[in-house]
């Protein structure tokens, strides 16, 4: 009797775990961007289930002392850095741009982050010299996904950001992009005229810039559409004859800016593919709070972001900044689908048909196979 009751307590106990972890996974499931149900609308979750083996325990501790690790290192870095770049920026010249290259570049370092990058920059460290040597300032338009990307493509690209404004309040980032001459940006109307103005000026005096056209950050598996409004800069309004000049900053003869397309992917975490069970661990997006998200990334190893740099867009040669803001998006949506195969091939874009590349924008397909550059991984 004594035999049959405890198995009958058995298996409730069993009956009991089963239903508490089912209960967690269908939570998981209901927080995930993925599930069709919540629209992606709640916050991913990025903890795994604890393992609460002694070997679980210790595997624990250890990415918490990483984790700690890589934060301090971050925390003195950002201060020593930043400060030798403030005594940089009363001096002329372009060694404050090849400095904050390196600020972010130790970053990524520190927060274990690899970068591999396909294709070239076609922008140069820039620089009133550069201009008068008739280098044209470039524009470089990518996906946003992550805190991350500024970074990542900091590192590599010698530009100046364009960042919405409530970046310059964050911790570290915020001072980092601050000192770094980033050109912050409201969403105000009464604002935009100036902002427009001083992106200008900086073009055409020597900087490069890097765009977010869609203006918000996703969750990694898809780009979202370009707002053309973006590439306003790139393609300024034709004037009718005899029409008043407007009251704006324009670019020296021959000096237009160029536009060159970037795909950014996170595809690679603790050495293997990233999958899209697990992309939050790099995609911040939503209503996600920065600093579990930052946490949860310091925890993880062997990460890397590949970048893969397309051929540059000319906006003479598109009609409107429309056609030029679909082009780069295929370009851009082109190569991030390419490199989330995992693939060791890739190619970059060019546009042939803006009306083909502006129907799968607007409905959201892979954008089309067009003319391609091969280029090897």
């Amino acid at each position: 009797m004594s035999r049959l009751h405890h198995d009958s307590i058995e298996q409730d106990m069993s009956a009991d775990l089963f239903r508490n972890r089912l209960s967690g996974l269908l939570s998981r499931w209901s927080h995930s961007p993925d599930n069709a149900i919540t629209g992606g609308k709640n916050r991913p979750v990025l903890e795994d289930f604890a393992d609460l083996s002694p070997t679980g325990k210790i595997i624990g501790k250890l990415e918490a002392l990483h984790a700690c690790l890589r934060l301090a290192g971050v925390v003195v870095w950002v201060p020593l850095s930043v400060g030798f770049e403030a005594l940089l920026l009363p001096i002329p010249g372009v060694l404050k741009i090849r400095w904050t290259r390196v600020i972010w570049g130790v970053l990524c370092r520190l927060l274990d982050l690899d970068i591999k990058m396909i294709g070239q920059p076609v922008g140069t460290v820039g620089g009133k010299k550069g201009r008068a040597r008739g280098e044209r300032p470039i524009i470089y338009v990518a996906n946003h996904s992550s805190w991350l990307d500024i970074p990542v493509l900091g590192t590599k690209i010698y530009s100046v950001f364009v960042a919405k404004g409530d970046i310059e309040r964050w911790p570290i980032m915020g001072l980092v992009s601050k000192i770094g001459r980033t050109i912050f940006v409201s969403r105000n109307r009464s604002t935009t005229g100036r902002e427009r103005d001083e992106m200008i000026t900086r073009l055409a005096t020597g900087d490069n810039l890097i765009l977010f056209p869609e203006g918000t950050s996703s969750d990694g598996s898809r780009v979202l559409p370009f707002m053309s409004t973006f590439f306003a800069i790139a393609k300024l309004p034709r004037l009718p004859k005899n029409a008043p000049a407007l009251d704006m900053p324009s670019y020296p003869a021959g000096l237009t800016p160029l536009i060159q397309p970037i795909s950014l992917v996170y595809d690679r975490l603790e050495g293997l593919p990233v999958t899209r069970t697990n992309r939050a661990v790099f995609a911040w997006y939503g209503d996600m709070d920065l600093g579990p998200h930052v946490w949860q990334f310091l925890k993880r190893r062997n990460k890397r972001a590949t970048i893969l740099m397309h051929p540059p867009l000319a906006p003479e040669d598109f009609p409107s900044r429309k056609a030029l803001a679909n082009a780069a998006w295929s370009a851009v949506a082109y190569g991030a689908a390419a490199l989330r195969q995992n693939s060791d091939t890739v190619s970059g874009w060019q546009p042939l048909d803006s009306r083909a590349t502006a129907d799968a924008q607007n409905t959201g397909a892979e954008c089309p196979a067009q003319k391609s550059i091969s280029v090897v991984a």
